[in-house]
Order: structure tokens, then C-alpha cells, then sequence
């Protein structure tokens, strides 16, 4: 397979499942089948492209030319390639998982939810192949747009109340902020192409890039970086299986993939670093990264915990990346990967403990792991790993944040890490004590509660789902010289 085709296959696959999907919505064995079959498909593509990256190859392609210079175009780089892969492997997964939620709790609007989610992979794979800043952002708004369905599966007003904030917050940022922050790099720069050591040196001085980056950090608003994160906690009115692909395979993991790739391939980390214009950055993020800890150890619904937790994982890839050491830089890289893992395998088991008990709160949570050994084993693992704790991926990826930060003696940052590894056992912990240490209470067992006395895990695929994810958690923390080599070249160190 030539390049060009290579890059145009990641992108019509999941176009064509999402036209086979909605023509398939009468019989939903074959419409499930099509959306497994697609991702795989979209996965095993993914894959070789980042085994020819991991080669040296660099494939590019321009689609058009608006004006002189002015390109939508695809290219390759680590970064990229890191995200492909994350984004239709978890496809996989998700579809199996979502199969069985949509079944299990006789969801309505399935064929919709399925040909919009194979949409929303199809924008990730746009953002993971784009080559300059417009046509990341082109892709970036249509994953929004895309996506507003999910957010309001269930028709409720409190459904379109919370779609409204998603849509206005990331629709509002990206017009607001990122759009001038796209229309200015043109202007100083003269192109919006991404290179190794960044477009703006030598071309603005240390105020103008600070304007520059605040027009950036706050415009990518699926980083969800304070005070612009209240889109991310209004969408869990979503299904589950919507929350698993907000927060871990497509929608945040496109902001802190654009985070990433603005600090490294439009600013450069030693334009950065020598101007001190990202400096303010590191607190911004500190902030997030606490308050959104502290929010998350109040909260007793479940999802509502769950969702701050990530409000504060995101920050922790804006710190890394903003951090500008090369070792920093591969924390970032590696914590996409590590987060994307353990918080989706967190939504799974929070979805199959709602389908199984119709428990929402961690309150009513006590005994539970009794009943859901499975589920409760797997929520454990994706907890440990957003602790930082061995042997899941997170503790991985905050070696090296950590690394970083000391040895750039950034004793904020430090801090940072130390308190809100605390806070995350904090709100973690005690959850998994309640599953497994406390007795249930007493209408679990009282036969007049049929359903209470009677649940156990949730259907096969869903268990089957968390129990995969889990173990690639696990299995990330042993073996991940891929993604660390890819973390490597993204940042210049080989």
C-alpha cells in the first residue's frame, strides 16, 4: 500500500462504516457486526502506519490547496500515530462494551448512536493525520459537532440543557480562541504546517508568543483546563459508553493531543523555554489538577467523580507538555496513553455496575465487589493506574512527569504531583474499600428487594470489555517501549 493510500484508507474506513451502519439500522446483528468489523479494520491500518514511523516514515498528503500555502493536508508524526492507534484500538473494545449497555438497559436510537460514534473515531483519525493547524481544526470542530448527538442520547430536557454546554463551551472556545490564535500564527508566521522545533522562532518576541499561548491553551477547550472544563462533568448525562468515549478514546485525548502538538510543532520547547512565555502555564494546570481533585473527592455520584478525576488527569499531560524538557514531553505522551487506558476501564465498570444494581452513588457501593468481583477487580486497576501506582500504566507515565519536574527543580510542580497522587487515593480508594471490605446493606439481602438480591456482573460483553482494558492497563506498565520510543522521537530525544 503506497502512503497516499495508506492516509486516505484511515479515513474512509470509518466514513464508510458510519454509511453501512445507518443503512443497516433494521437489523442490529448485522449493524453490530459492520461496526466491529470497520474498527478492527481502522485498527490493523493504524497499526502499520505506526510500525512505518516507527521505521523513519514520515507519509504526507496534500488534499487541497486553498491558498498559497495555505493546504488542508495529512502527515504523519510520533505523536500522531500514538493517537491513531489509541483512538481505533479502543473502538474495538468500546463497540463490544457498547453492544452490550445498549442491550442490557434497552437503550433507544441505537443505529444513531453507533453510526455517530464511528463518526467521532472518524474526526479522531482526521486530528491524528493532519498535517497543519487548519486541518486539525477543521476536524477538531466536526469531532464537536459530531459528537452533540451522543451528549443528548437520551431526549431529556436535563439531556439538551447539558448537550447545550457541551456544544457552547467547546463551540464558544475554539471561535473565541483557538480560531484567532490559527488567524494570527498566519499572519506572524506565514504557515500553519507542523515542524520539528516549531513556526514561531525568531518571529515574535516574549510577550507576543505568552498572548499567543493563552489564545491556544484556552481555545483547545477539550483539554479542559480551568475555567473551561464545565462541558466535560454536563456530558455525563450521556450513556456510559458515551462517557468512556468523551474521556478516554476520541474527545479529550483530542485536546491534550492538540496541546501537545501546539507546544512541540507551532511554538517549539526551546522557543518556549528560552522566551520563559509558557512559565504561567505549569500554575494554571497545578491549579486544575487540585481543584478538580478536591471537587472529585466530594462528589458522590459516581460518573460526576469520575469526570473530575479526568478534569485533573487532562492537566497533568498541560503540565508535562508545558514543562519543555524533552523527559517531559514523553511523560505527556506516555500519560495519553496511560490515561486513555485506565479511565475508560473506570467508565466501563461504573456503566456495568449501573446496569447491573442501578447504583449510581459511591455511597451505595458497600459490598458490592461481593456481587461484581469482576467489575470491582477492573475498576481497582484502572484506580491504581490513576494513582500512579505499580503495576498499571499511570505510574509509568508519572515517572517521568516527576523526573521532569526535578530535575528541572520545578518545585511547583512537584508539589502538584505530591498532593494530588494523595488526593487521587483519596477519592479512589475508599470506593474499592467499600466494595470489597464493608458487608452490603441490609435490602441486598432482603429477598422482598428481588433485583438488589438477585444481580451479579453485568452481561459477558460488557465484563469482557473492562476485564481487556484492565489487563492492557496492567500490560502498558510492563511493556511499552512502543509508545515510549514514539514518545522519544516526539520529543527529539533520538
Amino acid at each position: 500500500m503506497t502512503e497516499d493510500i495508506q492516509l486516505i484508507s484511515l479515513l474512509l474506513t470509518p466514513l464508510v462504516g458510519m454509511l453501512l451502519l445507518a443503512l443497516a439500522g433494521r437489523w442490529p446483528n448485522v449493524r453490530e457486526a459492520i461496526t466491529l468489523i470497520t474498527a478492527v479494520v481502522l485498527f490493523s491500518e493504524s497499526i502499520q502506519l505506526a510500525v512505518d514511523v516507527l521505521g523513519g516514515a514520515r507519509p504526507g498528503l496534500t488534499l487541497i490547496e486553498m491558498l498559497p500555502g495555505l493546504t488542508l493536508r495529512l502527515a504523519v508524526e510520533p505523536l500522531g500515530a500514538v493517537f491513531s492507534v489509541i483512538s481505533s484500538g479502543l473502538w474495538i473494545i468500546s463497540t463490544l462494551y457498547s453492544i452490550g449497555y445498549m442491550r442490557g438497559n434497552k437503550e433507544k436510537k441505537q443505529t444513531r448512536f453507533f453510526v455517530c460514534f464511528a463518526g467521532a473515531i472518524f474526526a479522531a483519525q482526521g486530528i491524528a493525520l493532519a498535517g497543519n493547524m487548519l486541518t486539525l481544526f477543521m476536524f477538531y470542530e466536526a469531532m464537536t459537532l459530531i459528537t452533540y448527538p451522543l451528549v443528548t442520547h437520551h431526549g431529556t430536557d436535563h439531556a439538551r440543557n447539558s448537550a447545550r454546554t457541551y456544544l457552547g463551551v467547546l463551540l464558544g472556545t475554539s471561535i473565541a480562541f483557538l480560531l484567532s490564535g490559527l488567524l494570527a500564527t498566519w499572519v506572524i508566521a506565514g504557515t500553519l504546517d507542523f515542524r520539528q522545533g516549531g513556526i514561531l522562532a525568531g518571529h515574535l518576541g516574549a510577550t507576543g508568543t505568552a498572548l499567543l499561548l493563552v489564545l491556544y491553551m484556552f481555545g483547545i477547550g477539550k483539554a479542559a483546563l480551568m475555567p473551561f472544563h464545565r462541558w466535560l462533568p454536563a456530558a455525563m448525562v450521556a450513556p456510559t459508553p458515551v462517557s468512556a468515549l468523551l474521556h478516554a478514546v476520541a474527545v479529550v485525548k483530542a485536546g491534550v493531543f492538540t496541546i501537545v502538538k501546539v507546544i512541540v510543532y507551532i511554538f517549539g520547547t526551546d522557543n518556549l523555554m528560552s522566551l520563559g512565555s509558557a512559565d504561567w502555564v505549569p500554575v494554571i494546570a497545578g491549579f486544575s489538577i487540585l481543584s478538580a481533585s478536591i471537587v472529585a473527592l466530594r462528589a458522590d455520584n459516581l460518573k460526576r467523580r469520575l469526570a473530575y478525576s479526568t478534569v485533573s488527569q487532562l492537566s497533568y499531560v498541560t503540565l508535562a507538555a508545558t514543562l519543555l524538557a524533552p523527559i517531559s514531553i514523553v511523560g505527556a505522551v506516555l500519560h495519553i496513553a496511560a490515561h486513555a487506558l485506565g479511565k475508560i476501564t473506570l467508565f466501563f465498570a461504573a456503566g456495568s455496575i449501573y446496569t447491573a444494581a442501578h447504583k449510581t452513588e459511591v455511597s451505595q457501593l458497600d459490598g458490592i465487589g461481593r456481587r461484581m468481583p469482576w467489575t470491582m477487580v477492573a475498576f481497582s486497576i484502572g484506580a491504581l493506574s490513576m494513582i500512579g501506582l505499580p503495576p498499571a500504566a499511570g505510574f509509568v507515565s508519572k515517572w517521568y512527569i516527576l523526573s521532569a519536574a526535578i530535575s528541572l527543580e520545578h518545585w511547583l510542580a512537584v508539589g502538584v504531583l505530591a498532593l494530588s497522587t494523595l488526593l487521587n487515593a483519596g477519592y479512589f480508594l475508599p470506593i474499592v474499600w467499600r466494595a470489597f471490605f464493608r458487608e452490603p446493606p441490609s435490602d441486598d439481602d432482603d429477598h422482598h428487594d428481588e433485583h438488589h438480591a438477585a444481580h451479579g456482573e453485568a452481561p459477558l460483553l460488557m465484563v469482557f470489555a473492562q476485564t481487556a482494558t484492565a489487563s492492557m492497563t496492567i500490560g502498558l506498565f510492563f511493556y511499552h517501549e512502543p509508545v515510549l520510543r514514539l514518545a522519544r522521537a516526539v520529543a527529539g530525544a533520538f
